[in-house]
């Protein structure tokens, strides 16, 4: 299966170490002015345990921890760096070991520093979690209390310049609420009674009173964050390969040590004390400190980017996957369609006046006023009455809405319910049908004074993206319930390779199967409720958000703002971060090689060799940071 384990990759150590740091540099500058000697040497050594504690520590404490808990011998590259320094010491460097030691912390707070750059983005999310409410109490009073104590049926009262407390919905009052921090959509959302509002948005402007339907801890935002914390946890396939080598990777090092030095002495003619310092040198460039920063620091920067368009990713495996997609299956409604039905067509009867279809068209408003099937919405959208009419209107099982006006009944429904058979009006309802269109006739039983056409027309970016996924040799197929001839319909519009219509939600799950086997790695893309087993079948389930929680739970990744120009920009954003990050695994290891080189050539010392190292690996982590800027 697609999921992978979860890693941690902390650095932070706290202000101790940047204090003892600073400590130890004052001691080492100090000893420079001291006469060369014991009290000198004792000094550099001093200066080197306190400003390189924490390097120390996490080289030798944490080779001991990591080893007895994987019972096999697990170094670390810190490991490396300490070993050169006691090394350098041990054949009287101590003024090198130590600005070795310093040298090598110095850059690590500046790679830490660096570093948490990228994931400031992403944790800078947390700030927006609302911790107060007002909470209006059963005397009327308003009381400002912890968001965590709410709970569902509690009413807020949310103020101009507020933030929303927690979900709920609007029992009284409107207001423009700023939802960016859930949907990255920066206008401004009109909402009034009987709307949802989610926790964390700002209330731009109004006032209104809410009720709380869910827990705090059940909220989208929280869904959210809680996503935001896989995402710095879960490495991505390259990133944990790194980290599985790092130790076989260092324990090679330590093995090639004693060669290095024997190769030196005896085949170099370099003498003991130059091989031992040459191998002091071979430890330090060797350390592969740029390889193991090549992957999480752009990463985390590419999920930053992407978090701040909406586009929230579990885990970095997820995201670099994406980039090695060969499929993409699309459910239609909602996904690549709008959700919702409109106009597209209207045919009157040949030889009526403009005033007889003034005339009807009030008749059909009128009547869908009334009505509660899906369609009433489109029509009544498209229509605008010069008249309002108060009609008697029924809905006759069959037939459809009917009323009558002046003795005479006028109705409105499926085809089938009319016996006017007229060559124009079968020829129009065919041609409709074939594009995918619903058809409905509105007139009397025996003669037909319109045809409204309506059809959940695709996204207005569906057609560019589907291009985009065409041209990068990515198959592209449509999974829906509806028959054939209206999957098709919209398929052709948008150039969608394959569809497979009339597939029942059990189903999908078993085809996305079958496309894995066919393709390879398959991409699915729904709403996150009916397309929930495909969702999480597919290696990569991608669900069109829209601030629902059941989509943040089953997918992988969520498009906050259903918007399909997201999912194209969130896979050219996946292939950039596999280029960069490949970018860094060639350069660090390039750069090692030509250090050892440099070395073996007598070109090269303790504290070059610490700042050529350091310094590709800062270069690697900020090459990483380029992922903050926009994908073009």
């Amino acid at each position: 299966m697609k999921k992978e384990h979860n890693h941690s990759h902390e650095h932070n150590h706290g202000i101790l170490p940047v204090i003892l740091y600073i400590t130890g540099l004052i001691i080492f500058i100090g000893t420079l002015f001291i006469k060369p000697g014991n009290m000198q040497n004792i000094l550099f050594t001093i200066s080197m345990i306190i400003s390189g504690y924490h390097v120390l520590s996490d080289g030798f404490l944490s080779t001991i921890k990591n080893t007895r808990e994987n019972k096999r011998f697990t170094p670390n590259t810190h490991l490396l760096m300490g070993l050169a320094a006691i090394g350098a010491m041990a054949i009287g460097d101590f003024k090198e070991g130590a600005l070795l030691i310093m040298i090598f912390a110095g850059a690590h707070f500046l790679e830490d520093y660096v570093e948490d750059k990228s994931r400031r983005e992403i944790t800078n999310l947390l700030n927006l979690n609302p911790t107060e409410g007002r909470l209006i109490k059963p005397d009327g009073s308003i009381e400002l209390v912890a968001t965590d104590t709410l709970k569902i049926g509690d009413k807020l009262q949310v103020l101009v310049g507020d933030q929303v407390p927690t979900d709920g919905i609007i029992i009284e009052g409107s207001a423009a609420l700023d939802e960016a921090s859930i949907t990255g959509e920066s206008i401004p959302k009109e909402k009034t009674k009987g709307d949802p509002v989610f926790g964390s948005t700002i209330n731009d402007n109004g006032t209104f009173i809410m009720e709380i339907t869910k827990n705090p801890e059940d909220t989208i935002f929280a869904k959210i964050l809680n996503m935001v914390d896989n995402s710095q946890s879960n490495l991505s396939k390259t990133a944990t390969k790194i980290k599985r080598f790092e130790p076989i990777y260092v324990t090679g090092v330590l093995i090639a040590f004693p060669l290095f030095i024997i190769f030196g002495n005896y085949i170099m003619r370099w003498g003991w004390n130059e091989a031992l310092y040459r191998g002091m040198v071979f430890l330090t460039v060797t350390s592969p400190c740029a390889l193991a920063a090549s992957d999480v620091p752009a990463t985390l920067s590419a999920i930053s980017n992407l978090a701040k368009r909406g586009v929230l990713f579990k885990g970095g495996s997820y995201l670099s996957n994406l980039a090695e997609i060969n499929a993409v299956a699309f459910d239609k409604t909602g996904t690549l369609t709008t959700g919702h039905p409109i106009v597209t067509n209207v045919d009157f009867k040949e030889n009526l006046t403009e005033e007889d279809k003034a005339h009807y068209i009030n008749i059909i408003v009128a009547m869908e006023k009334q009505s509660n099937h899906p369609l009433a919405n489109a029509i009544l959208d498209h229509f605008t009455p010069t008249e309002t009419l108060n009609l008697e209107v029924e809905n006759v099982i069959g037939t459809g809405l009917v009323t009558n006006i002046n003795n005479q009944e006028f109705r409105i429904g499926k085809p089938s319910s009319f016996l006017d058979k007229s060559p124009k009006i079968q020829q129009i309802k065919a041609q409709h049908s074939k594009e995918g269109k619903t058809v409905v006739y509105f007139g009397t039983e025996n003669e037909v004074y319109a045809l409204i056409s309506m059809m959940d027309v695709p996204q207005h970016n569906a057609q560019s993206v589907i291009k985009y996924l065409n041209e990068s040799d990515i198959q592209t197929i449509m999974i829906t319930g509806d028959a054939k001839i209206t999957g098709e319909a919209v398929a052709n519009q948008i150039g969608i390779k394959q569809v497979k219509a009339e597939v029942h939600p059990e189903d999908k799950a078993h085809i996305i199967k079958e496309l894995q086997e066919t393709f390879g790695t398959v991409t699915m893309l729904g709403d996150g409720i009916n397309d929930a087993p495909a969702l999480v079948n597919a290696d990569i389930g991608v669900a069109m958000g829209e601030g629902t929680d059941v989509a943040i739970d089953v997918a992988d990744a969520v498009l906050m703002q259903n918007n399909l120009d997201q999912f194209a920009y969130a896979h050219k954003t996946s292939k950039k971060l596999k280029q960069i990050v490949w970018q860094n695994i060639y350069f660090s290891m390039g750069v090692v090689v030509v250090m050892v080189i440099l070395n073996i050539m007598g070109t090269m010392n303790l504290p070059l060799g610490v700042i050529l190292h350091e310094g590709s690996t800062i270069v690697v982590i900020l090459n990483g940071l380029r992922m903050l800027r926009e994908t073009k």
